[in-house]
């Protein structure tokens, strides 16, 4: 039997969020007793435009294989008021795991904050996650075999690109992050983007489709199972690559 992918590992991961989740209650955004992690877009202008850092995760551990923004969980030390917004600690953990995953210091006050990303809830394992994202800094990156075995600036389409052909793997939060930015021009539109739209929550819900799983978010028809036929879509089909998107209204986020 073939050893399965990091691409086919994901997409189990995935699959099983379907079979396990469970509906969305309001109080599952604020659930103190999930993990909580941080993760940090570095942007900067080359000359074919906007570029990005990604980092290859070791084939092992959380998102095997994956490629991604640098980041990690938040810990005792990025906390400096027992009551403070969770926003605030997630901000320091972002600087802190991107300086030791890449060696880069950047500074959490240059953070415009992109997402809140909620996992299907009544799963085993959920991690709720905050991206950030800042101009790239000076300074060579180092990167630290124990989190990453690569790194590389590419272009958001690009990047969406090797996925769709299988040649890199993505976590829906990381494919959904890279298709928004990949309308902008430069860094200036896209941190000008985030600052305008303010924090976009993505609270995912599960389905199973006629081609496989699909991942829906508020402004999906069905997302809210009381709400009113609508014909609005929020949705990622993700049974086949390419990967579909649909968002009938949003900052600079479309069909795609």
């Amino acid at each position: 039997m073939p050893h399965p992918t990091p691409a086919d590992r994901a997409l189990r991961a995935v699959a099983d969020s379907v079979t396990g989740s469970r509906p969305r209650r309001p109080e599952d955004i604020a659930d103190s007793s999930i993990p909580v992690a941080a993760t940090v877009v570095l942007l900067r202008d080359a000359d074919d435009g906007l570029e990005v850092l990604m980092i290859e995760r070791p084939d092992r551990g959380s998102f095997a294989g994956a490629w991604v923004f640098p980041g990690g969980k938040l810990e005792g030390e990025d906390r400096r008021e027992p009551d403070e917004p969770e926003e605030a600690t997630a901000r320091r953990a972002g600087a802190r795991e991107t300086h030791e995953e890449t060696g880069l210091v950047i500074d959490p006050d240059a953070f415009e904050t992109l997402s809140v990303w909620d996992p299907p809830p009544g799963l085993a394992l959920r991690i709720r996650t905050w991206f950030f994202v800042a101009p790239a800094p000076g300074g060579e990156i180092d990167l630290q075999p124990d989190e990453a075995v690569a790194a590389e600036w590419a272009r958001p389409a690009d990047l969406l690109g090797r996925h769709g052909r299988g040649a890199l793997t993505l976590y829906p939060p990381t494919w959904v992050t890279l298709h928004g930015l990949s309308a902008h021009p430069d860094a200036a539109s896209a941190l000008g983007a985030a600052r305008i739209a303010g924090v976009q929550q993505f609270e995912t819900v599960a389905r199973r489709g006629a081609e496989g799983p699909i991942l829906l978010w508020d402004g999906d028809e069905e997302w809210d199972p009381d709400a009113a036929a609508s014909g609005s879509r929020h949705r990622l089909e993700i049974g086949a690559l390419p990967w579909r998107y649909s968002r009938t209204a949003g900052p600079g986020l479309t069909a795609g």
